[in-house]
């Protein structure tokens, strides 16, 4: 059962309600609250609402629910937004040409608005836990000020990811501190990797106690995880102001961040306190179920109620009817992004994650309640991690799917580990994490050559490398943290522009898609639903036989070039467009404290 965020009405009317509006209506002030706060902070149960509050601003409607989420992380080498090619703000967004002005952000309630928000329910959360609540490793107190001081790290970390430098802002709003300029992004780094590190001393880990027995509350794998994530954020290339290069902070530093990012992924899997799932599908199939035990492989999700947030309503496999066996969320819901289309042929056959990643069928229209699959087009690819199908409640409300955001899993911790573990001490001490992770992928019977000969025979630090980031590839895809990856890789362009070459070749079947087949075979199961497919797989092309229809399986023409063309703008440079905009209505009520740099 998915754990429902519950505020008492005191609090919130009253810690966290507004009796006067900013300025710049982007933020609200604290008013006196009918609890003296004191009590609030000092009584468990009181702060325990509070807290939970910190995650009120993630599922307001154009926050990470309908803006952040759906936007974000769109287009890298591996995904895109399905509608690309077509001009458009929304497009603008995914394909590095956003403008301050964009439609569909430039709002007072935008993510970027309540991510501050989010941030000034902290402050305020960890200002009163610290001076009442006595808040000691190993009390339900200190679990608390531990979750405040990790959800203001995860805003601050999207904040910084989406928009480079903004504000920093640790303490409650005063009237001295209503316009704030923009801060160097390292400040805040350094910040919020402090405070995870005081968080991982005062949360327990997965089901040590009850209150961390749910992925819906923070708890020290993740934190420590988290952690190690930043750590190499903070240290990678990124676009400054100056440039694109890593921070010049000696305390941001490849060596130092990387033995941070090591140690922290170290302790998570020296803990045991969390795993992979035994098989990459059952994963996935756990997340559409909306499981949130501990101590499997996700590590913390952002909490959505069954009647909020939109992960399959944007991204799952398509469903064109209003209405079918599966769900009831509207018409042509899901597949709004998905897999770019050379993607399911860049895997091994044998990879047991590119069945469960790529999808080439939606389903169709419903007959008496029934939609069957259907085969799309090349081009269109679905994210098969986002099912419907695989879900136990029937979604009935027409605009929300209520299924949690997976923020990070064991899996990254794992690829985090080989990644420092390779930079400071070698291939040899990576290899083990590799080999984790590949094992899940093949069977045992191809383990031998698929794993351990594989990984065995990157002996370099730069053959580790490159295989960890094709490795990130073939686990991440659909889950949109490549984007941060490519930047940090300073991979960014290189990356985007060999998508666009591998899309050419597989449109013209050239090169490395010479052997893709150009007819897809198919017929339906004995359920009369699902499809059995011959052709996806490289070298299928003898015709199966009568008991099966045929269908082109190409992609050429002007119509596939503006495709490709469009995966990022003709004319921008990516590397020079990491960071969207702050949006016009922020920077016009700043009281001239913030500006757009990069060339915005």
């Amino acid at each position: 059962m998915k754990h429902k965020i519950i505020i008492a009405g005191l609090i919130i009317s009253g810690l966290f309600s507004s009796c006067q509006q900013f300025e710049d209506d982007y933020l609200d002030t604290p008013a006196k609250s009918t609890l003296d706060t004191p009590l609030i902070f000092s009584t468990v149960e009181l702060a325990k609402g509070a807290v939970d509050g910190i995650k009120v601003p993630f599922a307001e409607t154009n926050s990470y629910r309908g803006r952040f989420l759906p936007y974000y992380g769109l287009n890298t080498d591996v995904e895109w937004l399905s509608a690309s090619q077509t001009a458009g703000d929304k497009a603008d967004l995914c394909v590095y040409d956003a403008k301050p002005t964009n439609t569909e952000m430039n709002t007072t309630n935008n993510a970027y608005a309540m991510m501050y928000l989010g941030i000034e329910r902290a402050n305020i959360c960890i200002q009163g836990l610290r001076q009442y609540g006595n808040p000691t490793p190993g009390t339900e107190m200190g679990q608390l000020l531990g979750e405040a001081l990790t959800l203001r790290a995860i805003y601050y970390a999207d904040l910084l990811k989406s928009w480079g430098d903004v504000p920093a802002r640790f303490e409650p709003i005063t009237t001295a501190t209503l316009y704030l300029p923009k801060s160097n992004r390292d400040i805040i780094y350094k910040q919020i990797i402090a405070d995870l590190g005081e968080a991982s001393t005062l949360v327990a880990w997965p089901n040590e106690t009850s209150y961390t027995s749910t992925v819906e509350h923070v708890n020290k794998a993740f934190v420590k995880g988290f952690r190690a994530r930043l750590a190499l954020a903070a240290s990678g290339y990124q676009q400054y102001p100056d440039g694109v290069r890593r921070s010049n902070d000696p305390e941001l530093s490849v060596a130092s961040m990387y033995a941070l990012a090591l140690r922290e992924s170290r302790e998570v899997i020296q803990s045991g306190s969390a795993r992979l799932e035994s098989t990459f599908e059952g994963l996935w199939r756990k997340y559409n179920e909306e499981v949130t035990t501990a101590g499997g492989e996700s590590l913390w999700e952002l909490p959505f109620s069954d009647g909020r947030g939109r992960m399959l309503f944007t991204f799952a496999v398509r469903h064109t009817a209003a209405a079918d066996q599966f769900q009831a969320n509207g018409a042509n819901r899901g597949g709004v992004a998905g897999p770019l289309p050379f993607v399911f042929y860049d895997y091994d056959q044998a990879d047991a994650r590119r069945d469960v990643t790529c999808v080439p069928y939606k389903y169709g229209a419903a007959v008496n309640g029934i939609a069957k699959q259907e085969l799309g087009s090349l081009d269109t690819w679905y994210f098969g991690k986002y099912r419907y199908e695989w879900m136990k409640r029937y979604v009935t409300s027409t605009n929300d799917d209520g299924v949690n955001k997976m923020y990070m899993r064991y899996a990254e911790v794992l690829l985090i580990a080989a990644e420092t573990a390779n930079e400071l001490e070698g291939p040899g001490a990576a290899a083990p994490y590799l080999k984790e992770i590949r094992r899940r992928s093949f069977a045992s019977t191809a383990q031998a050559v698929k794993v351990d000969a594989y990984v065995d025979a990157l002996t370099s630090k730069e053959a580790m490398f490159n295989a960890l980031v094709l490795e990130n590839k073939y686990e991440f895809t659909g889950e949109m943290e490549r984007k941060q990856a490519l930047i940090r890789w300073n991979l960014l362009k290189v990356k985007l522009d060999e998508a666009k070459q591998k899309m050419t070749d597989l449109s013209a079947r050239s090169g490395a898609y010479a052997d893709v087949p150009k007819t897809l075979y198919y017929k339906y199961k004995s359920d009369n639903v699902s499809l059995d497919i011959y052709g996806l797989n490289r070298g299928e092309t003898t015709d199966p036989g009568v008991l099966y229809s045929s269908t082109s399986w190409t992609w050429t023409g002007t119509a596939a070039d503006a495709k490709i063309a469009s995966l990022y703008k003709p004319g921008v440079n990516p590397d020079n467009r990491q960071f969207w905009p702050i949006w016009q209505v922020f920077i016009d009520a700043s009281n001239n404290q913030i500006k757009n740099d990069y060339g915005y």
